[in-house]
């Protein structure tokens, strides 16, 4: 079996592919994963935890949604390689735009991820975040240090 190439996404949970745990860990599954992007769906979620409250929560969360897609993505390519997962941050984002002001509680969604430019890391993504007359697009600015030790719960 060849991990790079003979696997299942239904395999892999948020919690394998990010460094996040509980209520922080937004998005629910990828879709659809290649060398150069990831698509991943989520039910907007009305618990508070990023200043919404049971109806809606304020559109600028979409970059959170973005930043843990390309958390996926890097997620899923380190485990393909055998690789632990690493912590990362978001350092910004540029021509965020949105059609809409809020997203509504229960609203499914998708986020879609492509790789403009990674190295191991810094890394440039287009993405964009779509649903039910929802429009949501940024291109976010990524970095990852190396560490001695990789980020575990062991």
């Amino acid at each position: 079996m060849n991990p790079a190439t003979d696997f299942a996404l239904d395999d892999y949970r948020m919690t394998d592919l990010l460094p996040h745990t509980g209520a922080m860990v937004l998005l629910e599954r990828v879709v659809s994963f290649d060398a150069d992007r990831l698509s991943a769906a989520l039910t907007v979620r009305g618990d508070g935890l990023l200043f919404g409250d049971e109806r809606e929560v304020p559109a600028w969360v979409a970059i959170e949604y973005m930043a843990q897609a390309i958390g996926a993505f890097v997620g899923l390519q380190a485990k393909l390689a055998g690789q632990p997962i690493r912590l990362g941050f978001l350092l910004g984002s540029r021509l965020f735009e949105s059609n809409v002001a809020t997203l509504p509680v229960g609203c499914s969604l998708t986020v879609a991820i492509e790789k403009i430019v990674h190295d191991e890391q810094l890394g440039v993504f287009d993405c964009r975040v779509s649903g039910d007359n929802i429009e949501i697009g940024a291109k976010l600015n990524v970095y990852q240090p190396r560490f001695d030790q990789p980020l575990t719960d062991e």
